[in-house]
C-alpha cells in the first residue's frame, strides 16, 4: 500500500513535496543503501552462483528501488528491497540457466567410455577364477594350504612355516610346486592372477 493507496493506479501523480522533501529523501535513501548493502550482499550470496553474481544482484536490486524512493515510506524500502532482489536472483538465475542449454552437447554420436568392464570381460574374469579355484582345490593338501596362506591372508614365508609347524625352507619348495602346477593347469599367461 503505498501512501495510504490501495494500488500504484489510484495514486494522485503529484504529491505535496516540500522543497527540501525531495534532497532529505535522497540522502535517507543514500544511508538506508550503506546501511543494507551488507546484509543484502549476504542475502544474496545464499542464492546465486558466486561472489560477482552476488554483487550484480545487490546492485541492480538497489537500482531497482530507486524507482520506489520517492512514492514509498520509509519503512517498505527494506522489505521491498528484498522482494526486488529476490526477482533479481531468480532472473540472473533463468538466464544462466538459459546460457548452460545453449552449450550443452549432443551425446548422442560420442561412445562413452566407462570404467566398468564389459559383460565380456566379466565373464571371462569368472572363467578364469572358476579354472584357478579348481587348481587350487587340486593341489596336495599341504601344498594348498601353503598357497592358500600365502595369496589368500596375505602371510609371509616365515608366518607360514611357524603357523604349519615346518622350515621357511618348505613353504618355498610347497610355494614353487603350487605355482608350478596351477600355471600348467590354468594357463602361463593367466600367472598374473595367480
Amino acid at each position: 500500500m503505498a501512501h495510504g493507496f490501495d494500488s500504484f493506479l489510484e495514486m494522485p501523480r503529484d504529491l505535496p513535496v516540500t522543497e527540501d522533501e525531495p534532497h532529505e529523501r535522497m540522502r535517507s535513501f543514500e544511508v538506508f543503501s550503506r546501511e543494507h548493502y551488507g546484509g543484502l550482499l549476504h542475502f544474496l550470496r545464499l542464492r546465486v552462483a558466486n561472489e560477482e553474481d552476488a554483487k550484480d544482484a545487490a546492485q541492480e536490486s538497489l537500482m531497482r528501488l530507486m524507482r520506489y524512493r520517492e512514492t514509498e515510506p520509509d519503512a517498505s524500502w527494506k522489505p521491498l528491497l528484498y522482494r526486488i532482489a529476490i526477482n533479481v536472483a531468480n532472473e540472473q538465475f533463468r538466464r544462466g540457466s538459459v546460457r548452460r542449454v545453449s552449450r550443452q552437447v549432443s551425446l548422442d554420436d560420442v561412445e562413452l567410455a566407462s570404467a566398468e568392464p564389459t559383460q565380456e570381460e566379466l565373464i571371462e574374469r569368472e572363467q578364469q577364477q572358476a579354472w584357478l579355484r579348481d587348481a587350487v582345490m587340486s593341489l596336495p593338501i599341504r601344498c594348498r594350504q601353503v598357497y592358500l596362506l600365502s595369496r589368500m591372508q596375505g602371510m609371509t614365508y616365515a608366518q607360514i612355516a611357524s603357523h604349519c609347524d615346518i622350515s621357511v625352507k618348505t613353504v618355498e619348495k610347497h610355494m614353487t610346486k603350487a605355482l608350478a602346477a596351477l600355471c600348467s593347469k590354468v594357463g602361463s599367461g593367466n600367472a598374473d592372477a595367480l
